[in-house]
C-alpha cells in the first residue's frame, strides 16, 4: 500500500523545505543536491547500498519479533556482540583457509547475536519479564562487555578496534566486478542481506515454524489452544531475530574496514525498527525501506555543508514519523472501506 508512504514523503519534503527556508537556504537547491549526489552517480548509489545493508539485518531482527507480537529493541546490542565475535574469529584464526574461516566468522556472528537474543526471550517466556525493558538493557550490557574486551584484552593498543581479519575472510567490494562503483564501500554482503530477506519471507510464510510464529502474534491464546508451544516459540523468535542482527556487522568488518571497531553500527539497530515498521514487517518490503533509509542517511551527508547536520537528523525524523503514522492510519481507513458494512437481520 503506497498511498501512505507517498503522502508522508510529500509532506516531509514540504516540512523540510520550511526548515531550510528558516535558515536562509534555498530548498530547491538543497533538494537538487540531495538527489543528484545520492542517486545521480554510481558512487552515491554504492554508498546507499552500503548503508542499507546493515539495516536489512536489523530490520529483520525487529520484524521477526513483531510478527510474534514481541518487541525487540535490542538489535543494536545483538549486532554488536555478533560483529565482535565475527571480527574476533576472523582475526585470531588466520591460519585456517578462507573456505573454513569465512563461514566460521559468519556462524560466530549469528551465534553471538542469537545468544544475546535468547536471554530476553527466555526471561519473557519463563518469567513474563517485559521484553522491551530487557532488550534495551541488554544493549547497554553488550556495549560495556565489548568495550571492556576491546580496551583491556583483544584490542589493538591505542585504538578501539580488534586486529585485522585474515585476507582470505574478506568479502569483495562490488568495484571488483563493476568498476563504475570505484571508491564505494558497497560489497558482497549487500547480496547476502537480500538473500537473507528473501529466505526470511519464505520461512515466515511457507514453513510450519513460521506459521507458529505468526499464529503467536495474531492470537496467542488461540495458538496455545491449538497446542502451539508458546514459550518455546518466544525463545526461538528472539534467537532468530538475534541471529539476523548478529550478521549485520559483516558489512563493516568483512567487506569494508576488515576489523571490528567500537561504534561501527551508528545506530543501525534502532533505525531497523523504523525500517521494519515502514515495511509492515514484510521481509521483502524491508529491502525497499532499507534502501530508502540508506538514501536518507547518505543524502544528508551530501548536503551537510549547506544544511546543519542537526537539521538533516530532523528531516529524517519527520520522514520516519509521517510515514509510519500515515501508513498505519491510511491502511486502517482503506481496510474499513473495503470491509462490507454489517447488515441488520
Amino acid at each position: 500500500m503506497l498511498v501512505g508512504p507517498l503522502i508522508a514523503l510529500l509532506l516531509s519534503v514540504v516540512a523540510g523545505g520550511i526548515f531550510i527556508l528558516s535558515i536562509g537556504q534555498n530548498p530547491i537547491e538543497v533538494y537538487t543536491r540531495f538527489i543528484g549526489d545520492s542517486l545521480g552517480n554510481a558512487y552515491g548509489i554504492g554508498q546507499i547500498l552500503f548503508k542499507a545493508t546493515p539495516l536489512m539485518f536489523t530490520g529483520l531482527a525487529a520484524a521477526i519479533c513483531f510478527k510474534a507480537n514481541l518487541f525487540n529493541i535490542g538489535a543494536e546490542g545483538q549486532m554488536t556482540i555478533g560483529a565482535f565475535l565475527t571480527g574476533l574469529v576472523g582475526s585470531y584464526f588466520q591460519g585456517l583457509p578462507g573456505w573454513i574461516l569465512l563461514p566460521a566468522s559468519l556462524v560466530a556472528g549469528m551465534a553471538g547475536g542469537a545468544a544475546w537474543g535468547i536471554i530476553p526471550g527466555y526471561l519473557k517466556a519463563r518469567f513474563g519479564a517485559h521484553e522491551v525493558i530487557n532488550t534495551i538493557m541488554m544493549n547497554f550490557i553488550a556495549m560495556g562487555v565489548v568495550s571492556y574486551f576491546i580496551t583491556n584484552i583483544v584490542g589493538v593498543p591505542a585504538t578501539v578496534h580488534t586486529p585485522e581479519i585474515s585476507p582470505s575472510t574478506t568479502l569483495a567490494r562490488l568495484e571488483s566486478f563493476f568498476p563504475v562503483f570505484h571508491g564505494s564501500p558497497v560489497n558482497l554482503s549487500f547480496f547476502i542481506a537480500v538473500v537473507i530477506c528473501l529466505g526470511a519471507y519464505i520461512f515466515l510464510t511457507r514453513t510450519p515454524r513460521g506459521y507458529e510464529i505468526r499464529a503467536l502474534g495474531l492470537n496467542a491464546p488461540a495458538a496455545e489452544y491449538a497446542r502451539i508451544p508458546i514459550r518455546k516459540n518466544i525463545i526461538i523468535t528472539f534467537a532468530l531475530a538475534g541471529a539476523c542482527a548478529g550478521l549485520g556487522g559483516m558489512n563493516f568488518i568483512l567487506g569494508y574496514k576488515h576489523y571490528f571497531e567500537l561504534g561501527f553500527s551508528e545506530g543501525s539497530g534502532f533505525i531497523g525498527i523504523a525500517v521494519a515498521l515502514l515495511a509492515r514487517n514484510n521481509p521483502i518490503g524491508i529491502i525497499v525501506t532499507s534502501l530508502f533509509f540508506g538514501m536518507l542517511e547518505y543524502g544528508s551527508l551530501t548536503i551537510n555543508t549547506i544544511v546543519p547536520k542537526e537539521l538533516s537528523n530532523i528531516l529524517q525524523a519527520i520522514v520516519i514519523l509521517l510515514m509510519i503514522t500515515l501508513t498505519k492510519v491510511l491502511g486502517g481507513w482503506i481496510e474499513r472501506k473495503r470491509s462490507p458494512e454489517p447488515t441488520n437481520a
